[in-house]
């Protein structure tokens, strides 16, 4: 089954029912015994990331700082 053919297959779905078909698959990705690594550019670029932090751990902002901001432009959007 393609995933073309699911997500025509759970259209139908109530918003709680497709959102725990949601969870549920993430359960199972998580669950898999794939190996996950990192490719070398991610780890690159985590590393980069890392130690632009630590030069500048003021430079960035907060999570929930980020967020207002998201929901700010959504919400000029539409």
């Amino acid at each position: 089954m393609t995933t073309l053919e699911i997500r025509k297959e759970t259209a139908g779905l109530s918003l709680p029912e497709r959102i725990q078909l949601v969870e549920d698959l993430w359960d199972d990705i998580g669950a898999s015994d794939k190996d996950w690594s990192l490719s070398d550019a991610q780890k690159t670029e985590l590393n980069q990331r890392v130690a632009e932090f630590e030069r500048n751990p003021r430079e960035g902002v907060s999570w929930a700082e980020a967020k207002r901001e998201i929901l700010r432009q959504r919400r000029a959007e539409s």
